[in-house]
C-alpha cells in the first residue's frame, strides 16, 4: 500500500512576482491590473449596447477613464500613507512606482469617474446608464486585480492556522509578525466576494430593470459591505490605520455604503425603472440635425417639433418633408448591418 501524499495545509505564495523578458521586467501585479481593465471593458461592451448604447463606446470612454483611474488610485494610496514616501525615511520618487503595488480603489473610482464623465460628454451619452452597464465589469476587474497582491505578497490578514492560510516569505512579513508563517489570504476573500457582487448586480439589474445609477449604487453597497470586514482583518501598516479605533478604509466603506443606500432608495422613488435612452438631448442615432440659420431654423424647440413631424403626412396635402442627410450622427445600433440590441 503506497503512502498517502501529504497535502500542504496552506496556500503557497509565488516564488517570484517579476519575470524578465530580455531587459524588460514583466510584473505579475501589472498583468493582473491590465487583465482586469480588459475584462471590465469587455463586460461593458456587452452590456452598454443592450441598454441603447453603441458598440465601441465603452472602449472610447475607457481611454479617458482608465488613466484618470490609475492616477486617482495612486493618489488615494499616497495621501492615506504619506510617511512611506515623504517621511524621514521615505522616497518621494517611489510614489510613482505603481507597479510595486498601492492603488486605492476609491481614488480610482472617484477620478476614473471624472474621466468617464468627460468621455460620456464627448460622445453625447449619459453617465448614469454607462455606470450601471459597467458596474459588474468594475468589480470583476477588482477581483482580478487582487491577485496582484498575491504576486507581491502584500495586504494579507492576521496570522492564522486555518488550512487555507497564506504562507508569506519572511522578507515580506509585516514588522512584529516575523515569527508567523501563515496569514489570512484577504486577497482571496475579496476575490470571491467580488465575484458574488458581480453576480448580484447582474441578477438584480435583469430582475428589477435598475436604472439611473441604481445598479452602480448596488455595486457600491455590496462591495463596501465585504470590504469593511475584510479590511478589519488586514495588518499592513498605514499611517491612517487607527481613526477613532478603525482603519480609514473601514470608515470609508461605512460612509460609502450609507451614501449608496440612500441614493438607491431615493432614486428608486424619484425615477423608478430604467432610462428610455442613454443619449443626451439632441444626440444619438435618432437625433435630427439642427437646420442651418436662414433655412427656417429658429431655436431648439422648433427642431424638436420637426423631429416629431417628420414621419407624419402634411395636413395641407403637400408632399412629405424631405429627409435631411445623415451627416453628423454617431453610428448606432442597426447601422452597417449591426443588430439593434436595445
Amino acid at each position: 500500500m503506497s503512502p498517502t501524499p501529504l497535502v500542504p495545509q496552506f496556500i503557497p505564495s509565488p516564488s517570484e512576482g517579476v519575470w524578465h523578458l530580455g531587459g524588460l521586467p514583466i510584473r505579475g501585479y501589472a498583468l493582473c491590473i491590465i487583465l482586469g481593465v480588459v475584462v471590465a471593458i469587455w463586460v461593458g461592451e456587452r452590456r452598454f449596447p443592450a441598454r441603447g448604447g453603441v458598440r465601441g463606446q465603452v472602449s472610447d470612454i475607457a481611454i479617458w477613464a482608465v488613466p484618470f483611474g490609475l492616477v486617482g488610485g495612486r493618489l488615494y494610496h499616497v495621501i492615506t500613507d504619506p510617511a512611506r514616501y515623504f517621511g524621514s525615511d521615505g522616497d518621494p520618487v517611489a510614489a510613482l512606482y505603481v507597479w510595486q503595488g498601492g492603488l486605492g480603489i476609491w481614488g480610482a473610482i472617484a477620478l476614473g469617474g471624472v474621466g468617464a464623465w468627460i468621455g460620456c460628454r464627448r460622445l453625447g451619452v449619459k453617465l448614469p446608464p454607462f455606470a450601471d452597464a459597467l458596474a459588474p465589469g468594475i468589480v470583476l476587474a477588482q477581483a482580478i486585480g487582487r491577485w496582484g497582491n498575491w504576486f507581491n505578497q502584500e495586504l494579507y490578514g492576521k496570522p492564522t492556522t486555518l488550512p487555507w492560510g497564506l504562507k508569506i516569505d519572511e522578507a515580506h512579513r509585516v514588522p512584529g509578525y516575523e515569527s508567523y508563517e501563515t496569514f489570512h489570504p484577504t486577497y482571496l476573500y475579496e476575490f470571491f466576494w467580488d465575484l458574488g457582487t458581480a453576480g448580484l448586480v447582474i441578477w438584480a439589474d435583469r430582475r428589477f430593470r435598475l436604472g439611473h445609477g441604481r445598479a452602480f449604487a448596488l455595486y457600491v453597497m455590496a462591495y463596501t459591505a465585504g470590504r469593511g470586514w475584510i479590511e478589519a482583518l488586514r495588518i499592513d501598516t498605514v499611517e491612517a490605520n487607527d481613526v477613532f479605533g478603525l482603519r480609514l478604509n473601514v470608515w470609508t466603506s461605512i460612509v460609502l455604503f450609507l451614501g449608496a443606500a440612500v441614493y438607491f432608495v431615493v432614486m428608486g422613488r424619484l425615477r423608478p425603472g430604467r432610462e428610455t435612452s442613454v443619449w443626451r438631448d439632441g444626440r444619438g442615432p435618432d437625433a435630427t440635425p439642427a437646420r442651418a440659420v436662414g433655412a427656417g431654423a429658429t431655436d431648439g424647440t422648433d427642431d424638436m417639433d420637426d423631429a416629431h413631424d417628420t414621419d407624419e403626412a402634411d395636413p395641407e396635402g403637400g408632399t412629405e418633408p424631405e429627409t435631411e442627410p445623415d451627416k453628423g450622427r454617431p453610428p448606432g445600433p442597426g447601422r452597417s448591418g449591426e443588430p439593434d440590441l436595445r
